[in-house]
């Protein structure tokens, strides 16, 4: 059974950075979408980076595009978001999907992704 487990996540000054993992689990796949996703309080949830399992294709909302870098590590089956310069509009539930039917979705919309993690809270403030 594929589980997706987030960590990483905590309260952080505006400024200050995060790093959040995303270990994936029970599958084997030649290639697979995964991405970032983030949900604030009262908000829809909106796309924060998106990657593919077997090459450099990534797409970045424009919000984060600078200060955030979506990474990954194959042998671990993990993906890294590192989150610097945080600002309070960073302040959400991240959750990680992923996509065994594709190797990257360049859109990078949540409704791609099939399996989901259960998510881990960003709350930037002072």
């Amino acid at each position: 059974q594929v589980q997706l487990v987030e960590s990483g996540g905590g309260l952080v000054q505006p400024g200050g950075s995060l790093r959040l993992s995303c270990a994936a689990s029970g599958f084997t796949a030649d290639y697979y979408a995964i991405g970032w996703f983030r949900q604030a309080p009262g908000k829809e949830r909106e796309a924060v980076s998106c990657t593919s399992s077997s090459d450099g294709s990534t797409y970045y909302a424009d919000s984060v595009k600078g200060r955030f870098t979506i990474s990954r590590d194959n042998a671990k089956g993990t993906v890294y978001l590192q989150m610097n310069s945080l600002k309070p509009e960073d302040t959400a539930v991240y959750s990680c999907a992923t996509d065994f039917r594709t190797w990257y979705h360049s859109r990078c919309e949540a409704y791609e992704y099939e399996y989901w993690g259960q998510g881990t809270q960003v709350t930037v403030s002072s």
